[in-house]
C-alpha cells in the first residue's frame, strides 16, 4: 500500500480533467481513504502496546506519614538542673499526691497519649518555603495518614483533638486571622481575678492539654526518595522528623500548712496564677504576649506525712522517721506557659525573658466562719520551672492571724502584707 504522502503527489490536477478524469479520480480517492484507515489502525495498535508507569509516576502519590509522639513521662519532662548539678525530684517535692477522687474531679496528674488529630496540609508548589497555594485539612485517628500529594512541597501542622471529662472545651482555636497559622486561646470565666491581672478583671479557664508538631518543606517527589516502602501495607511511607510537643504546662500548686490544728477547715475550691499567656501559635510554639490570671481547682486534704525535701520516710530504718502531720491545699493547673516564650526550646533558666509577675493565691475559711484570701508571690519558682512543675507555698499558721471581722470576707494578703500596714513574718 503507498503512502499517504505518495498518493497526494501523484495526483496532477490537470488530468482531473478531460476523458478519463473522473475514473481516475475515483481511484485516487479509494487510495486515499484506505491509507487513513491503516494509519489510523496503526496509531491505535501502537498506544495499546505501551506499558502501563509504575504507581509513582501517576499525576498524584498516595503516600502515608507516620505522626510521632513526644516522650509524656513528666519525670522527663520536668528535668530540670537548676544550678550545680542539682536537679529538681518533682515527685520528692509533692506532697499533695493525686489519689482517686483528684482523678474524678480533675483527670489524671500528668499528659495523656492523644490518639485522635487534626491535620493540616499546606501545598507551596515548586517552592521549598514558598506562600501557601492550597490548603487541605483532615482528621487523623492513630499514628498514620494516608492521602493523595501534588509533586511539590508541603508543609504539614498538626495538634490533638481534645477530650474532656463534661464534654466541655475551653480551647478556641483561630485559623482566620493568619493564612498560614493557627492560634490556640480561652476566654474569661466568672471568677474574679483577684489580684495582679493586667487589663482583665477576671479571671480566664484553663487550657486543655494541647500538643503540636510542624514541619516546612515537605518534599514529595516522582521517584518518592525519602519514603519507605511498606510491603504489608502496600503504602510508601515517610517518617517524618519533627515531635508533636506539648503547647501547655502542667503546674502542681500546694500550700502546706504546719501547725493549723483546725484554724483552715476549708477552702471555696477555686485558685488563680497570674501572669501566665492567654494564647499560643501552633506553628512554632511561641505563647502570646497578652497576660492573664488563670482560675483552677483546688482541693484541702488533712494529715499528710511532711519531711523536709531530700529526706525519704522509712519505717525500717533506724531510728524511725516520725513524720509532721499538715494540711495541704493542692492543684493542678494547665497554662500556655509564660507570654512571648516557647518553653520547649529553653534549655537554662538564664534563657528565660519573663516580664510577668507570678501571684498565686487560695480563699482560706476559718473555723470561726470567716475568709480570708492569701496571695504569695511565686515568680521566681515560675521562672525556675518555664515548663512545668511543682509550685510550694509552706505557710506555718501560728503567724497567721484568725479573720475577726464582721460581713464579708476577714482581710487579703499578699504575701507579708497584712491589713492596714501591719507586718507578719512566715516562715516560707
Amino acid at each position: 500500500m503507498r503512502s499517504i504522502s505518495h498518493i497526494l503527489q501523484s495526483i496532477p490536477l490537470r488530468s482531473l480533467t478531460g476523458r478519463g478524469g473522473w475514473d481516475r479520480l475515483r481511484t485516487w480517492s479509494r487510495e486515499l481513504i484506505a491509507s487513513l484507515m491503516f494509519f489510523a489502525l496503526c496509531a491505535t495498535t501502537l498506544s495499546s502496546c505501551l506499558p502501563e508507569p509504575p504507581l509513582h509516576l501517576y499525576d498524584k502519590a498516595e503516600p502515608e506519614f507516620e505522626i510521632p509522639i513526644v516522650d509524656l513521662d513528666l519525670q522527663v519532662y520536668w528535668d530540670y538542673e537548676i544550678a550545680f548539678g542539682i536537679t529538681l525530684d518533682w515527685r520528692m517535692e509533692w506532697y499533695y499526691g493525686w489519689d482517686e477522687e483528684d482523678k474524678r474531679l480533675f483527670g489524671e496528674l500528668g499528659y495523656t497519649e492523644p490518639n485522635e488529630f487534626y491535620l493540616n496540609r499546606y501545598y507551596t508548589g515548586d517552592i521549598m518555603y514558598g506562600p501557601r497555594l492550597n490548603l487541605l485539612s483532615s482528621i487523623v485517628v492513630g499514628k498514620h495518614f494516608q492521602a493523595k500529594y501534588d509533586w511539590g512541597f508541603w508543609n504539614l501542622l498538626c495538634w490533638n483533638n481534645i477530650k474532656t471529662i463534661d464534654g466541655v472545651q475551653s480551647i478556641i482555636f483561630d485559623e482566620s486571622t493568619t493564612t498560614d497559622t493557627v492560634t490556640a486561646r480561652t476566654n474569661m470565666s466568672m471568677n474574679p481575678s483577684r489580684y495582679n491581672a493586667p487589663r482583665y478583671t477576671r479571671s480566664f479557664y484553663e487550657p486543655e492539654p494541647l500538643f503540636s508538631a510542624f514541619e516546612r518543606g515537605i518534599e514529595i517527589n516522582q521517584n518518592l526518595d525519602g519514603f519507605e516502602y511498606d510491603a504489608v501495607r502496600n503504602v510508601w511511607v515517610k517518617r517524618l522528623d519533627m515531635e508533636l510537643k506539648p503547647l501547655t504546662y502542667i503546674y502542681l500548686t500546694q500550700i502546706i500548712l504546719h501547725n493549723n490544728n483546725g484554724r483552715v477547715t476549708a477552702i471555696d475550691g477555686i485558685g488563680n496564677l497570674s501572669g501566665m499567656a492567654r494564647s499560643t501559635v501552633l506553628n512554632d510554639g511561641t505563647s502570646g504576649s497578652d497576660a492573664i490570671t488563670v482560675t483552677y481547682n483546688q482541693r484541702m486534704k488533712k494529715g499528710i506525712p511532711y519531711v523536709p525535701y531530700g529526706v525519704q520516710i522509712d519505717s525500717t530504718a533506724a531510728p524511725v522517721v516520725n513524720p509532721e502531720l499538715v494540711d495541704v491545699i493542692g492543684g493542678r493547673l494547665l497554662t500556655f506557659g509564660m507570654c512571648e516564650q516557647n518553653a520547649n526550646k529553653i534549655k537554662r533558666y538564664e534563657d528565660v525573658r519573663d516580664k510577668e509577675k507570678h501571684y498565686m493565691d487560695v480563699n482560706m475559711q476559718f473555723y470561726n466562719g470567716m475568709d480570708s484570701v492569701l496571695v504569695f508571690d511565686v515568680t521566681d519558682q515560675v521562672r525556675h520551672r518555664w515548663k512545668g512543675g511543682v509550685l510550694t507555698i509552706e505557710l506555718n499558721m501560728d503567724t497567721v492571724p484568725i479573720p475577726v471581722r464582721k460581713g464579708g470576707s476577714g482581710f487579703n494578703a499578699v504575701v507579708k502584707d497584712f491589713e492596714d500596714g501591719g507586718t507578719w513574718e512566715f516562715d516560707m
